[in-house]
């Protein structure tokens, strides 16, 4: 339903553990980078909705907001990053009060807020029940699926599938796209040569077909000399994933251009954001943010470039989306 998305993880020989992210999306988020205090507490699920998951944020975190109501990507200050991504075929179930109640726009907050690894986020899975939304602003039924890393390199990928949690763990699942299922994800790379099969590379904007070259090219990263030039290294597999202006392709509307792109270095607690609206890429290093309070970085200001991280500005933190 117009959004399809591209996360690569990549641990440098000798070097950050460094993780892209392409939203893509058929509108604006209108998105904003949030740096949300430690000691928040939260509830999970509206007002009145029985057994709402409730915590209290362990970490503080920077997060990539849509609309100013959800957290679509972001990374805290243990180094754990999360990630949103469209998947068609998620199914979160009928409500099972017995669980505490999830929200999946906070989702990736949670997981933000109370765990400092991908293991302890997967070990928390099954202790509550993500509850899919509508989305008021795009008018569409929210079906997500949960990426996490984490500044050892660890993966995870979290579906919900037929009212199940279907987790994926482990460093080896660097690269997540959209449908299908994760699991048919990867029993069809293996058709492609380098893989195991024969196939050529796919040239096509699918999200199957971004999978494949998204791992093609991770795979023949070569070492880089220094940090900068392993962030532009990954960057560019970023963008050989991403999808130019305008609709791709008529007969496929579905698949939305690339609103922007976020880069973690997970080793350095360092942030980045491009816009495809803007030729100059913005990053804040998480050490220099004050996590007592929250604050906030207006991404439409006109003169951002290069290290933004004295521009944050203490503000009231945002309300989720949990209707």
């Amino acid at each position: 339903m117009g959004a399809m998305c591209t996360r690569v993880l990549w641990r440098v020989d000798g070097g950050p553990v460094l993780v892209g992210r392409n939203m893509d999306w058929k509108q604006s988020f209108h998105t904003n980078l949030w740096a949300l205090a430690r000691g928040i507490d939260r509830v999970g699920g509206p007002g009145g909705a029985p057994n709402p998951l409730r915590w209290q944020a362990r970490y503080g975190s920077l997060v990539a907001g849509a609309y100013d109501a959800a957290t679509t990507d972001g990374v805290n200050e243990a180094g754990l990053a999360a990630h949103v991504l469209w998947l068609s075929e998620s199914e979160f179930g009928a409500r099972d009060a017995a669980l505490p109640g999830l929200a999946a726009s906070m989702w990736a907050q949670y997981a933000l807020d109370t765990c400092g690894s991908v293991a302890e986020a997967v070990e928390a899975v099954g202790r509550y029940q993500v509850i899919g939304q509508q989305d008021p602003y795009a008018h569409v039924r929210s079906t997500v699926h949960l990426v996490l890393d984490d500044a050892g390199g660890d993966s995870a990928v979290i579906e919900v599938l037929d009212g199940k949690p279907v987790v994926h763990h482990g460093p080896q699942y660097a690269v997540v796209t959209n449908s299908p299922p994760y699991d048919q994800q990867l029993s069809g790379l293996k058709q492609y040569a380098g893989f195991g099969g024969t196939l050529p590379l796919p040239g096509t904007t699918l999200p199957a077909d971004r999978f494949v070259r998204a791992s093609y090219y991770l795979e023949r990263l070569p070492a880089p000399a220094d940090r900068a030039e392993a962030y532009a290294s990954l960057l560019s597999v970023m963008r050989n994933a991403a999808q130019p202006a305008g609709t791709p392709d008529p007969e496929r509307p579905n698949i939305s251009m690339t609103r922007w792109r976020t880069l973690a270095d997970l080793s350095n607690g360092v942030y980045a954001f491009e816009s495809s609206f803007r030729p100059d890429i913005v990053w804040t290093t998480l050490a220099d943010l004050d996590f007592t309070r929250t604050a906030t970085l207006d991404l439409t200001q006109p003169d951002l470039v290069g290290d933004v991280t004295a521009r944050y500005r203490a503000t009231e933190p945002f309300t989720f989306l949990t209707d």
